[in-house]
Order: structure tokens, then C-alpha cells, then sequence
């Protein structure tokens, strides 16, 4: 007499993978939709399938309408960094050769709420070169801010650039810049900014922005440059 093999048991998978592999099951037993009880997440009471979908169907949407509402949020707040962005340009390339050094850092400051910002520049024509912003700058910074193919955003790790601060020590994160007459030429100058809120300039946000104004900054400062031998 042959010994027959005991069957496995039958599992939730297998109970699943028949129930998506035969989709006309519930048309031949739709008794049972009405009959199925589940737990609500929110009261865990028992409610019926219907229920329960429309009730899925609900968090769906408001979490698509939470969504919906960060998209418009973030569309607001970059419309208003570049408007300020252009307006910051637009008022730095009106201003008076010997005050545009002192005028990109003015508002900076106040147009981004940045609550410290420094900017040294090198290379520059006779007639700016004992300007203050002039002064101060080492080798050693010149070498950091010619590697900088990209702003450089993270916590104060005692670079040089940070002693042109009024309060170094009050910078806990910064925004370095090089800034450069044209993309691909050598940097003539290092741009600042800092806080003293760690999480302002972090390592996961966006440079794009700060990319931007290292751009204009640097085509806008390079007129104090000493022409070309």
C-alpha cells in the first residue's frame, strides 16, 4: 500500500497569491464582500471592506493634498528668493565701483536675513587693493576657495575664512563661495555667509541658489579686478 504524503497546510500567501490569480473569485461569491469585517485604524471598531477602502481612499487623499499644498509652499518661497535674488543683482550692478564690495554684503544681509557675511577679494586694481576687503587673505584661503568648484555648505570647521567675521565664534554653519568673473576661471575672491543655527547651512540642502549669487557676485566684483597683462 502506497504511503501518501502529507500536504502542506495552506498559508496567508497562498490564501493571497490565489485570491490575485483568480479576479473573478468575488464575482462568483459576492455575499461574502458584505460580510467581511475589518479593524478601523483610527477607532478599531469593526467596519465593512467598503468602509474600510473608502476610508483608504480618504488618507490617500489627504496625504496628496498635503503634497499638493508642500509643492505651492515651496513654489512661494523660491519665487520669493529669486526676487530677491534680482533685485539684490540688480542694485549691485547700479552701484559706484568703490562701493560695490560693501554693498554685496550689506544686502546680503538683509535681504536673506543671513546674520553674518564677509567677502575678501585678491588680484584687484591700484585703486582697490588697500580697500579693506582687500586685506587679510592667506595663502592657504586662496588655495581652499580655488578647490571650491561649488558652494561649499556644512558646519564651521575652523577654516581661515571665518576670522573676517565680527563673531567667528558665533558660527556654528557656513556658505562658502568662490567667486569668479566667468565659470571655469580662476576664483579673485571668497564670499561668507554664517549662522549660528547649525542646521542653516547643512550638507542636504540645495546650492543652486547660492551657486546663483556666487555667479553674480563674482561677474559683478570683477570690474575691481587689475586688468589682464
Amino acid at each position: 500500500m502506497t504511503q501518501q504524503t502529507p500536504m502542506a497546510p495552506i498559508t496567508e500567501d497562498d490564501i493571497a497569491d490565489y485570491l490575485v490569480n483568480t479576479p473573478d473569485f468575488f464575482e462568483r461569491h459576492a455575499s461574502l464582500l458584505a460580510s467581511v469585517q475589518l479593524t478601523h485604524p483610527q477607532s478599531h471598531r469593526a467596519v465593512s471592506l467598503q468602509e474600510r477602502q473608502a476610508q483608504m481612499l480618504r488618507d490617500k487623499i489627504k496625504s496628496l493634498e498635503h503634497r499638493i499644498m508642500d509643492m505651492i509652499r515651496h513654489g512661494n518661497e523660491n519665487m520669493i528668493l529669486s526676487d530677491k535674488l534680482h533685485r539684490w543683482a540688480c542694485d549691485l550692478l547700479a552701484a559706484r565701483a568703490d562701493e560695490m564690495a560693501a554693498f554685496a554684503v550689506d544686502n546680503i544681509r538683509e535681504l536673506f536675513q543671513v546674520p553674518q557675511v564677509a567677502l575678501r577679494l585678491w588680484g584687484l586694481d591700484e585703486a582697490h587693493a588697500q580697500a579693506a576687503y582687500a586685506q587679510g587673505v592667506t595663502d592657504a584661503v586662496r588655495e581652499q576657495t580655488a578647490a571650491l568648484e561649488s558652494p561649499y555648505v556644512g558646519a564651521n570647521k575652523g577654516f581661515d575664512a571665518v576670522q573676517w567675521l565680527d563673531q567667528p565664534t558665533q558660527a556654528a554653519s557656513l556658505a562658502l563661495m568662490a567667486l569668479r568673473a566667468a565659470p571655469g576661471q580662476p576664483a579673485f575672491g571668497l564670499l561668507v555667509l554664517a549662522s549660528p543655527d547649525a542646521q542653516r547651512f547643512n550638507s542636504q540642502m540645495g546650492t543652486e541658489l547660492l551657486e546663483r549669487l556666487a555667479e553674480l557676485a563674482g561677474a559683478a566684483l570683477s570690474v575691481l579686478r587689475a586688468p589682464a597683462a
